[in-house]
């Protein structure tokens, strides 16, 4: 601690950013491209799972003309979730500093990172947020828009936390946070993975700042959002929500 009584963050070394893939060759040259482009210094992690389209193959060609470039090829489709904490782990294995999660598709701007990892020389994770001022969505429906705001503020309020986008998925953390929260009780995917994360983080105690960023909906290749994650999302959040409140009761720690 500092004598102003707050924490005094070291350097945040080498920066890993982690892109799981499923069937998006379409986008994994374009997007590999751009992050090279906006932080040159940061390594790239493709984490496939095994995509029929030949999205391994092709990240595989990108890593032989390009040593930033890594490939984690995985048994098959398993979940965000799943690819996430398996590339965490390959990134703790290698000792980088910082891990990121990105999107393949593109709708996380790779050009709003340096802002993302500025932040996070005080701070322990970073939210990229779409539900702050100046944070903002491009080409979503409505429905889509009203069904993530809704999800993020249930969330919000059944676990009592302040963030305002708790289900984003553009986030850059300390190492060190990841390795504090206890990866290997994480058992959600998809849609609640990422609030899983973040109220791990912010219980730990650990430093969760906000950046505004504009999310661009995919314009190539399908989503991978179905009702079958919405709903684990929305039970899983429920019991989360039912068991903080009732630890905080009893004056019991949540898990």
């Amino acid at each position: 601690m500092n004598d102003g009584g707050q924490r005094r963050y070291g350097p945040l070394g080498r920066t890993l950013v982690i892109i799981p893939t499923y069937n998006e060759a379409e986008n994994i040259k374009p997007i590999v491209s751009r992050v090279r482009a906006a932080v040159p210094e940061a390594d790239i992690l493709v984490a496939d799972d095994n995509s029929p389209d030949g999205t391994g193959k092709l990240a595989d060609e990108l890593a032989c003309t390009d040593d930033q470039v890594h490939v984690l090829h995985r048994k098959g489709k398993e979940g965000l979730g799943a690819a996430y904490l398996a590339g965490f782990r390959w990134g703790m294995e290698h000792d980088y500093g910082v891990l990121v999660e990105m999107d393949a598709d593109g709708s996380h701007q790779p050009e709003e990172l340096p802002r993302l990892l500025t932040a996070l020389k005080s701070a322990d994770l970073v939210l990229g947020s779409r539900w702050v001022p100046g944070g903002r969505v491009v080409n979503w429906p409505k429905s889509r828009e009203m069904i993530s705001r809704g999800g993020s503020t249930y969330s919000r309020l059944m676990l009592g936390l302040r963030t305002r986008d708790v289900t984003g998925g553009y986030r850059a953390f300390r190492t060190e946070t990841l390795k504090g929260i206890g990866l290997d009780e994480v058992a959600s995917q998809g849609y609640c993975f990422q609030v899983d994360l973040a109220r791990r983080s912010i219980e730990a105690g650990y430093q969760v700042v906000e950046v505004p960023i504009t999310f661009v909906d995919r314009e190539v290749g399908d989503s991978k959002m179905s009702r079958d994650i919405l709903v684990e999302a929305l039970w899983r959040v429920t019991a989360w929500g039912v068991t903080t409140r009732t630890n905080r009761v009893l004056g019991r720690r949540t898990p």
